[in-house]
């Protein structure tokens, strides 16, 4: 897998979730199929107006969801920027052609509320369950940041073998200099070795947990 076939794998989909946050912190979700893909960049449409747009103006965190038919999930999360205006007509012009639908709903003049915005910065987490093991791989798009996730067996393994006893999928090796060591790109991030592990020799990655 890599970041041009996850694209590829969006533009499948067609529909997909995006989600921001509000003012007072909770979170928005809604689906859109305005979407145009220029290699690594993502470009979608919205009405100035809309509650979507003043919270992209006012946080500008996205967060974008797709699941295909082969049981994966393409989550790609960044910040989505307003293009500058004298680009906006070029981008709406191509995702009215490509989204002959948009002429129904802001027909004639009334495209002109529509804005144009678009992700260049962003990551991309790929997670796979028709495989066994699950697959689960992530990649940089730009200039983001990524931020780690799931579990790690520290220095503080005895080496009893609980953690790979309980995972569900097998992603827990033996091996050196630790004891035991998990394999991220097959791991659920579900938590059970963190919770059957006898010494708590098992930190999450991430504070905000799994």
């Amino acid at each position: 897998m890599d970041v041009k076939t996850c694209i590829k794998k969006l533009g499948c989909v067609g529909v997909l979730n995006f989600a921001t946050v509000d003012e007072d912190g909770a979170p928005q979700v809604r689906n859109i199929s305005a979407i145009h893909y220029e290699g690594t960049d993502i470009y979608f449409l919205t009405a100035r107006g809309k509650a979507f747009a003043r919270q992209l103006y006012g946080d500008g965190r996205v967060q974008i969801s797709g699941y295909t038919r082969y049981k994966e999930t393409i989550r790609v999360s960044g910040t989505a920027l307003e293009v500058l205006e004298d680009e906006q007509i070029k981008w709406r012009d191509i995702l009215y052609r490509e989204q002959p639908y948009l002429e129904n709903v802001y027909p004639g003049e009334s495209k002109n509320i529509d804005t144009i915005f678009a992700i260049r910065n962003y990551t991309i987490e790929y997670f796979c369950l028709s495989t066994r093991p699950i697959t689960r791989e992530y990649f940089v798009v730009g200039n983001a940041v990524l931020k780690p996730k799931g579990y790690r067996i520290t220095d503080a393994c005895i080496g009893c073998g609980k953690c790979a006893g309980v995972c569900p999928q097998k992603a827990v090796d033996k091996g050196t200099p630790k004891p035991y060591a998990i394999r991220q790109n097959n791991c659920l991030q579900c938590g059970n070795c963190f919770e059957n592990c006898p010494v708590k020799a098992i930190d999450r990655l991430d504070s905000s947990g799994p």
